[in-house]
Parts: C-alpha cells; structure tokens; sequence
C-alpha cells in the first residue's frame, strides 16, 4: 500500500516534428477555468530540469490528446498557477 503513494503515471508522447517517441512523467496536473492541463517532466531528458505544461483537449475521433498552449496569456496564467500551487510547496532544503 506505501508503494501506491511514490506511483508515478508515465505517458508516451509522439514529436509531431521528428515522430520520435518521448517518455514523460507526469508531475502534476491542475484544472482552470475548466480546463485540465498537465506538468510533465522528460524522463531522458538528463540536461533539462524544466518541465513541459500541456493541456488535454479531444481530437477530432473524441480521444484525449495532449497539445502545446499556443496562447502567450494563457500560458503564463497556467505555469504561474502550477508554480504557486504544485511548486512552492516542495522544500527543496528538507533532508
């Protein structure tokens, strides 16, 4: 049962500009105005330490997808919300 609590969610994601398939960990997720939206950190990804925010959306069939926020407002309303509610809430200083 302490096992489920350090489960982490892995999806697979393809590169629309290479078809390369990356492997990301999912780190959070949070929903504004209605809207789910997904912090993902690369798992092979050893050099950056940033991660990616993505939000769900359906395609045209009706099956969830995740796709970039191409809207600049939007965007710095997400990572604010993510930094303020998922990230300031990890001591990196604790032992």
């Amino acid at each position: 049962m302490a096992d489920e609590m350090f489960e982490t969610e892995i999806v697979t994601l393809i590169d629309d500009e290479t078809g390369k398939e990356i492997e990301f960990e999912v780190i959070a997720t949070l929903e504004i105005k209605g809207q789910i939206y997904y912090a993902l950190l690369p798992i092979d990804d050893n050099e950056n330490e940033e991660y990616v925010i993505l939000k769900l959306e359906k395609d045209e069939n009706g099956e969830d997808v995740l796709s970039t926020i191409d809207d600049d407002e939007e965007f710095d309303l997400v990572a604010d919300a993510f930094d303020d509610a998922v990230f300031s809430e990890v001591d990196y200083d604790a032992e």
